[in-house]
């Protein structure tokens, strides 16, 4: 991502402030604090605790509040803060020095707070705390736009100085991209021109969507997460199993462990159980040496496996075994293995089904279903979700191809609500990103997506109820002569992954 901030090893200011408050981090920074977790499902709130721990920390302040800016109100919220004595702060326009840095996005550093007219002393009444000195920053985004503010109490050197108000520059210029490179900012973003008010307390990074069913989700995840519990994610391919598994596993206790994915539609069944526990030199032809398998890989941490109901029956009864005793034996080996890891484990497919046609063991199927996560498709998320998705991914592919700042049109919006999206999420991502390349304006319009021309609705007397699979088989079988039968292509443009429509077509005879 890059340091946005200038050489200070050079600025005899910055050495003046490294002379006189000795540190172990000369050049404290945010991005180096919270870095690691902005790619990761973590939860919003706690990053934001964090950033606010490293700020207050670099200006040896007593306590630090970050403010975010309702987009409908214009307030600022506070949305974390070491405030323990009420549960939020909420700022008018201008309000306080928080407001005043808000409005005029320049930072204040004030030496004494009670004698300045900007100063609101109403939270000092409310909490019983005595500001003595204030240092607030601007948290702005790279277009300008005031995000929120980053703000500092009582210096415990006594008063905050210049060189303190520049360092608060720099570490808010960080949380602002650190901000931007999470889902917290395109939601901000949305409701600010939507209108809609009072935006919601951060939750799990890139889980986007306010829909009743991903509110359910939300709160099984939280839920699994704070156990060892053996969890079983289901729904349609692109609905974001993987997700899932991972905010399970960075919102947890084994979260400093290793997350160790396998996935089983990628391996053939010769090689699951190697993939799984390894083997010892002279397994087989070609074992020169003994390595260790996923389980091993993944201790004190948690193992994904994707797609569990390709695993092959004789299998079935080994990873049993493992998920209720955490034991094993590598491939050709005779020595039982303990590793001490948590399980959760996905799959698209009928488990119940395959139950009853003996394809998958029963003990196993009730094994891995201690707690079982159920993702609605996106089509049953409603227009809401598709327009926030579609927003979130707005932004993160305008970025990622250096577009500005991009908006969608009313056309498009209904386009996109219009459709069923057979590939889920991963569909929509896709045709999002996609118009972004394609787009020369600052709008997204209808035109730019990738989707099929809408199918105007029969009329009564000339519509034929046809059984879904044979629609679902018509679509796929067009999709692929369409491409001249490359199958990586379709898989791409039906917005599902290769192996799917490999499994689709081997089920068809095709």
């Amino acid at each position: 991502m890059g340091d946005p901030s200038p050489n200070w090893d050079g600025d005899p200011q910055w050495n003046t402030v490294a002379r006189s408050r000795p540190s172990p981090d000369p050049r404290p920074s945010v991005l180096l604090a919270v870095g690691p977790l902005l790619a990761r499902e973590v939860d919003l709130d706690e990053l934001l605790a964090r950033i606010v721990d490293q700020v207050v920390g670099a200006l040896a302040a007593d306590r630090g509040t970050i403010y975010l800016v309702d987009g409908e109100t214009g307030e600022l919220v506070s949305r974390a803060a070491q405030l323990p004595e009420i549960k939020e702060i909420r700022l008018k326009p201008g309000q306080g020095i928080a407001g005043a840095v808000a409005a005029s996005g320049q930072p204040l550093c004030l030496p004494h707070a009670d004698g300045d007219g900007r100063f609101w002393g109403r939270i000092d009444e409310l909490t019983g705390y005595r500001t003595r000195s204030v240092l607030a920053a601007p948290i702005a985004d790279r277009g300008g736009r005031v995000l929120g503010v980053l703000q500092v109490l009582n210096s415990r050197h006594g008063n905050f100085r210049a060189e303190d108000e520049a360092l608060a520059r720099r570490l808010a210029a960080e949380t602002a991209l650190a901000l931007e490179s999470t889902s917290l900012v395109s939601e901000l973003r949305r409701r600010e021109r939507s209108g809609t008010p009072s935006p919601p307390r951060p939750r799990i990074n890139h889980f986007v969507g306010d829909s009743p069913a991903m509110a359910r989700v939300l709160t099984l995840v939280r839920k699994a997460a704070a156990t060892d519990a053996t969890v079983l994610v289901r729904g349609e391919s692109g609905t974001g199993k993987e997700l899932v598994a991972r905010a399970i596993h960075w919102n947890g206790p084994r979260r400093d462990g290793p997350f160790v994915k396998v996935d089983c539609t990628t391996l053939p069944a010769t090689l699951m159980e190697n993939e799984l526990f390894g083997h010892e030199k002279g397994a087989y032809t070609g074992a020169d040496a003994r390595a260790a398998g996923k389980c091993e890989a993944a201790e004190g941490g948690t193992l994904f496996i994707d797609e569990i109901g390709e695993l092959p029956l004789p299998l079935q009864s080994k990873l049993l075994r493992f998920i209720q005793d955490h034991e094993f034996e590598r491939v050709g080996g005779t020595r039982t293995l303990r590793a001490d890891v948590r399980v959760v484990a996905a799959t698209h497919r009928d488990l119940e089904a395959m139950v009853g046609r003996g394809e998958f063991r029963e003990d196993l199927y009730y094994r891995v279903k201690v707690v079982q996560v159920a993702l609605p498709p996106l089509r049953e998320r409603g227009a809401e979700d598709i327009g926030k998705l579609a927003e979130h991914f707005l932004a993160v592919y305008a970025r990622k191809h250096r577009k500005g700042e991009l908006s969608v049109s009313p056309a498009a919006r209904e386009r996109l609500v219009a459709h069923r999206w057979p590939g889920n999420i991963r569909e929509l991502e896709h045709c999002i990103e996609s118009a972004v390349v394609l787009c020369e304006g600052t709008v997204v319009d209808a035109e730019h997506l990738a989707l099929p021309a809408p199918v105007p609705v029969a009329t009564r007397g000339t519509f034929t109820p046809r059984p879904l699979d044979d629609v679902e088989r018509e679509h796929v079988l067009a999709t692929l002569s369409a491409v001249e039968g490359n199958r990586s292509e379709a898989a791409r443009l039906l917005g599902i992954g290769r192996n799917t429509l490999h499994r689709k077509l081997r089920g068809w005879g095709v």
